[in-house]
């Protein structure tokens, strides 16, 4: 199979992460004005609940298909039969979220008024399904999955502005989200026969995938649990308006979270291989590029976003929203301690199968933070509920970081990664520089906010530069070559 690129499969999937993250921000302006608040009210609830049984559906599969997978994908009968019991067991436990799915609207009669609109979001679980996306990471497909989410995208917008006119047009907003985000699925189920034969079969294998899974399953209900109760509890002990301002920091954090963890996930299926076929000497070579480059994208983009916090929320939220800037300020730290909680989880603990390990990490943490919680929040609100965010980032990346200590220790001490950080820190003083001089010079919200952006990348590039940083200075040998070219 030929070797695909980490770098351009990382610019594809950050760029598709950013999609995914932005289509919300450019579709909420207007069907918010244009449908109702009952319509959104609807609309809103129907999707979080069936984001449960998602969940249910797709019971870890995918992770651990990415681990197993990853070592099979050169031989395509041994990726035809692992990837056909996968996907019998996928198609299963679908089965088993559709049961409880329709179980619970005739036993809770209080879901009658969502039943239409939960049935239309209840098609997620089945294109998910057939989607086999797993594969497509397997094999480190990210054009394909890329072109096809513009694609598919772009089509949403247009059907959105066709279709949506009234407020009671929501479960055609139901429709075009669930068309947007899985409607392409179809297609990847008939283009993965390109690498693999795929159908459901009888022998499964249960008793060697079935633990694993099950592990994984139970971290992610963990770590849904515990995102979800930030704002379950705030809103508990405070009131709707607290939920709305730490709404828009999450959202806000989310999708630069998202940006940089795009970069990462295209790693996963590469050290899923080499560590499966024990190459270790490829294995530490890469994880050390990750992580330096972690180091060198993770800490600026926090220290960009505390600078520019009061711009970002004005700019994509409004002046009303504008309490929300001390939470957004706070919550962004927890993005250099989740970038490498991420690192020492998917990149380590579940290829080198110490998923137990990384259950047990997401459930103390979980604990802690929702304790946290009820400490914070009477004291500071939504202020309480970002820092509770921030130390449960922290201590999910530190017991992790021990939990993989014997990969990540030697790396973490080399020279190579206390440069990194150390360059990291440098560049982002002149981030600061540059933001505090444009705040002080330039009176225009949008230009500032443009201004900082493109001149702190470019202070931040040279500084790296200047400082011989190696990624950087890869980077520019590549551009040289180009223009050379």
């Amino acid at each position: 199979m030929r070797k695909k690129s980490l770098g351009v499969n990382a610019l594809l999937n950050g760029f598709r992460s950013a999609l995914n993250l932005i289509f919300p921000l450019i579709t909420f302006p207007y069907v918010s004005r244009v449908l109702s608040v009952d319509g959104m009210g609807i609309y809103n609830f129907s999707n979080t609940y069936v984001n449960y049984f998602v969940l249910i559906a797709g019971l870890g599969v995918a992770t651990y298909a990415v681990r197993e997978g990853a070592k099979y994908r050169d031989n395509k009968e041994l990726i035809s039969k692992f990837a056909s019991q996968i996907f019998t067991i996928n198609i299963i436990s679908t089965l088993v979220a559709y049961f409880l799915l329709i179980g619970s609207l005739l036993i809770f009669s209080n879901l009658r008024n969502y039943v239409t609109c939960i049935l239309v979001f209840g098609l997620q679980l089945f294109f998910t399904t057939i989607g086999t996306e797993w594969l497509y990471t397997i094999y480190e497909e990210y054009q394909y999955i890329t072109v096809r989410s513009i694609i598919f995208k772009i089509i949403s917008i247009i059907l959105l502005f066709i279709l949506v006119h009234s407020p009671n047009d929501y479960l055609w907003y139901a429709a075009i989200t669930v068309f947007a985000s899985v409607g392409s699925n179809i297609l990847n189920y008939i283009h993965a026969k390109s690498f693999c034969h795929i159908k459901l079969v009888r022998d499964t294998n249960w008793k060697y995938h079935l633990k694993p899974i099950l592990i994984i399953f139970a971290s992610s209900v963990a770590i849904t649990l515990y995102v979800s109760s930030d704002t379950t509890i705030l809103g508990l002990l405070k009131n709707d308006y607290a939920v709305g301002i730490y709404g828009v920091a999450v959202k806000i954090y989310t999708i630069v979270s998202g940006l940089i963890s795009g970069l990462l996930v295209v790693t996963i299926p590469r050290l899923a291989m080499l560590i499966g076929k024990r190459r270790v000497k490829e294995y530490n070579h890469v994880l050390q590029e990750v992580i330096n480059s972690v180091s060198i994208l993770g800490l600026p983009a926090a220290v960009g976003v505390v600078m520019l916090s009061r711009e970002i929320i004005l700019i994509i939220a409004g002046e009303k929203y504008l309490n929300g800037t001390l939470s957004l300020q706070i919550i962004t730290w927890a993005l250099v301690f989740s970038n490498y909680s991420t690192i020492f989880n998917q990149c380590v603990l579940i290829p080198v199968k110490r998923e137990t390990k990384a259950l047990r990490n997401t459930v103390i943490t979980g604990l802690v933070n929702i304790g946290l919680n009820f400490i914070f929040i009477p004291l500071w609100s939504y202020d309480g509920t970002a820092l509770s965010t921030v130390i449960a980032e922290f201590m999910v990346m530190f017991l992790n970081g021990v939990s993989a200590r014997d990969y990540v220790g030697p790396i973490l001490k080399s020279k190579k990664t206390i440069k990194s950080i150390f360059d990291s820190v440098i560049g982002c003083l002149g981030i600061a520089i540059v933001c505090t001089l444009l705040k002080i010079g330039i009176s225009s919200l949008i230009l500032r906010t443009v201004l900082s952006v493109v001149l702190s990348i470019c202070m931040y590039g040279a500084i790296l530069v200047f400082l011989k940083n190696q990624i950087a200075m890869e980077y520019l040998d590549k551009i040289i070559d180009r223009i050379n070219r």
